[in-house]
């Protein structure tokens, strides 16, 4: 009956509206009560309210210069209507049964958080690089949804999922909508829009929610700002050493900003960035005679694009033996660290590890301090 009635929305081109799960401000409701604040510390895209018989979710900023915010009604040991009331933002049973993910960088919190089993259809999958997760792909438990935003919408409606976490670069991905107009809610994750390191692994809290796993959860981050927070502490009192970052690509330099994730975890890590007082959104783009004057004399290289060996640097570009990292073999790359598809795992497990990112610079950074720790995600140059 319950696939009958897909078929039936699908025809109809999902005419109920979807209005009632997308807010452009906090509902009312949320004004009038006062609810105790689920403490967030460092992430600025989620806040949590507790209620009596839940939560209240909201996301704000899930894409950069986002205008709007999305509230969600969280309720414990409740039926599954997922119908909104009326000025009621859409309701979520919680702990949820199973789950839709639409990014890699959704997938380690499941995985710390021991629920891998719930995730049943995601598009894209052979990014994916979790040795537990590929071995549900592998039995055939997670269903193939597409790539990236181009999700299947009847392959998902039939999955029948409790939650779909979306991911979008802005409000006009239509197949999202025609998911909610079919009453499945989607819950878009902007852990991508978070700029300081330790905000997007605090998303993990998020997903706690979700699974009535809170507590772990908090243990989780805790355990991870700790050891983020004590690895800073090692490179207060050492020299900076200067910080060359990014690569060519279409006669384009491109660089993260200074006050980029990627840009705050090499301070964090002592270094001198040479780009490290920029302030904005995306990448730099600059030409590579810029670079050049900038940071012909940087001591390390750290993450230059795609790349994985000096030779094939030197192929798409001479260029790159002026500078000295080059030249004296002080190059590091993430691109080595790959899952057994292929997919890069820093781009799946970075943004919930910043400490292990913050280890790792630490130990390329600055040898002196002898830090005991193996290189995660970040590997020298091949010849």
């Amino acid at each position: 009956m319950r696939k009958n009635i897909i078929y039936l929305l699908i025809a109809a081109g999902f005419l109920y509206s979807c209005n009632n799960s997308k807010n452009t401000s906090i509902p009312e409701i949320l004004k009038k009560i006062e609810y105790e604040q689920v403490n967030i510390k460092y992430a600025e895209g989620f806040k949590i309210q507790n209620t009596a018989s839940g939560y209240y979710v909201t996301i704000m900023n899930p894409w950069p210069e986002s205008s709007v915010s999305y509230t969600f009604k969280l309720v414990k040991n409740q039926g599954r209507e997922l119908l909104p009331e009326p000025d009621e933002p859409l309701s979520i049973h919680i702990p949820i049964d199973n789950i839709v993910l639409t990014s890699t960088t959704h997938i380690p919190p499941l995985v710390l958080l021991h629920e891998e089993n719930s995730l049943i259809g995601f598009p894209g999958s052979d990014y994916i690089s979790d040795p537990k997760v590929r071995k549900l792909i592998d039995e055939g438990k997670v269903e193939e949804l597409g790539v990236n935003e181009s999700i299947n919408i009847e392959a998902t409606l039939l999955l029948e999922p409790d939650v779909v976490m979306g991911f979008s670069i802005d409000d006009s991905n239509p197949i999202y909508k025609k998911i909610e107009n079919a009453g499945i809610p989607v819950l878009y994750n902007g852990d991508w829009v978070e700029q300081h390191p330790l905000a997007k692994a605090e998303w993990i809290k998020l997903f706690g929610i979700l699974y009535g796993k809170e507590q772990q959860a908090d243990s989780i981050f805790n355990a991870i700002e700790k050891e983020y927070i004590n690895t800073q502490k090692l490179v207060k009192n050492v020299s900076s050493p200067k910080v060359l970052s990014g690569a060519t690509w279409k006669e384009q330099w491109y660089l993260p900003y200074g006050n980029s994730w990627q840009g705050k975890i090499l301070r964090d890590a002592g270094a001198s960035y040479i780009y490290q007082e920029t302030k904005g959104k995306g990448s730099l783009a600059y030409n590579i005679e810029k670079v050049l004057t900038d940071g012909n004399d940087a001591t390390y290289w750290i993450a230059p694009g795609q790349y994985t060996s000096y030779s094939r640097m030197l192929e798409e570009n001479a260029s790159y033996n002026l500078f000295d990292a080059f030249k004296n073999k002080r190059v590091y790359t993430h691109a080595l660290t790959v899952g057994e598809k292929g997919g890069v795992t820093y781009y799946e497990e970075a943004s919930m590890r910043p400490d292990l990112v913050l280890k790792d610079l630490v130990k390329i950074l600055h040898p002196e301090l002898k830090l005991d720790h193996e290189l995660y995600f970040f590997k020298p140059l091949k010849e």
